[in-house]
């Protein structure tokens, strides 16, 4: 089972810190933002402390290191072109920066439409990505994100994103990133019959094509198109369905990240802890621990 979460890359130690933070919860596998998620301001890769970072991993772990790209890069919106010339301008750059960290598949929102229809969004998405493939010519995968439904997000549904591949003709690197919560909010039955999900994912992707699995429990029902991540257990979908997903058998060899929103352990100092530890306990022992967020509470208070 590969499994961690999202770990911060800040700070001094930069990256040897985003992989002490990921041991400490007991993961082999982390995902990281370059970056500020909400913004493009990037450090430098000599500033990002990687050859201390590397040499930890090597010596203590992960063995999986996933990125995601900024939430605000939307390659759907060509109202602006100054904007789309820089979102792929961005993102060759982006790729630079995953290759050095050691960074192997890269999650990235396809973007919305904002009015412009979904059909043409979908074709300039594929065509940014394609500068982006075309340009870079390395080993890191952007995976495709699937998409709650949200506003006007494409992604909503494997149909447009095997579009968008099928658009790019430099679409080697292309991959897929299946988030539990967004497609059980854009309504696929991942509570009930992921099998099934899984079934029509490979007939119009394939299987081959998914990178990485965002673990996470939705606050809202399926079909809600919210995109409200929630702690493991504690949500819609529930910990008998997730842990069925962290287990399965063909996902064997898929990392799974968690996204889940950290628990709030002392409301007066607006104080809030990290549930990962814990969920990756849950979850390796295939027991749902019902008091988590409590007993995350007593800890830290």
């Amino acid at each position: 089972m590969i499994l961690g979460s999202h770990v911060s890359l800040s700070g001094k130690k930069m990256l040897l810190g985003a992989a002490q933070e990921a041991v400490s919860y007991g993961a082999n596998a982390m995902m990281i933002f370059t970056g500020a998620p909400q913004n493009t301001r990037r450090k430098t890769v000599d500033q990002m402390n990687i050859s201390a970072g590397q040499t930890y991993i090597k010596e203590h772990g992960p063995q999986f290191i996933m990125g995601h790209a900024p939430y605000i890069i939307n390659l759907g919106n060509t109202k602006r072109s100054e904007q789309y010339e820089f979102g792929i301008e961005f993102m060759k750059d982006e790729i630079q920066r995953c290759e050095a960290l050691g960074i192997t598949t890269l999650s990235f929102h396809p973007g919305a439409h904002v009015g412009l229809g979904a059909d043409k969004a979908i074709h300039s998405i594929a065509h940014g990505l394609d500068e982006v493939l075309a340009a870079t010519k390395n080993q890191v995968k952007i995976a495709l994100e699937t998409m709650a439904g949200k506003g006007t997000e494409v992604g909503t549904n494997f149909e447009q994103l095997a579009q968008i591949i099928d658009l790019t003709p430099h679409n080697e690197q292309l991959a897929i990133t299946l988030d539990t919560c967004h497609a059980s909010d854009a309504g696929y039955p991942i509570k009930d019959n992921f099998d099934e999900v899984l079934e029509e994912f490979d007939r119009i992707i394939g299987l081959d094509r998914l990178q990485m699995i965002h673990l996470n429990d939705s606050k809202n029902p399926q079909g809600s198109h919210k995109d409200r991540h929630t702690n493991i257990g504690f949500g819609t979908i529930g910990f008998q369905s997730l842990n069925y997903i962290c287990h399965h058998p063909q996902l064997e060899k898929v990392p799974k990240i968690m996204e889940t929103p950290y628990v709030l352990v002392d409301q007066d100092r607006k104080k809030s802890a990290a549930p990962y530890a814990a969920e990756i306990k849950m979850l390796t022992e295939q027991r749902f621990d019902p008091e988590m967020q409590e007993k995350l509470i007593i800890a830290n208070s």
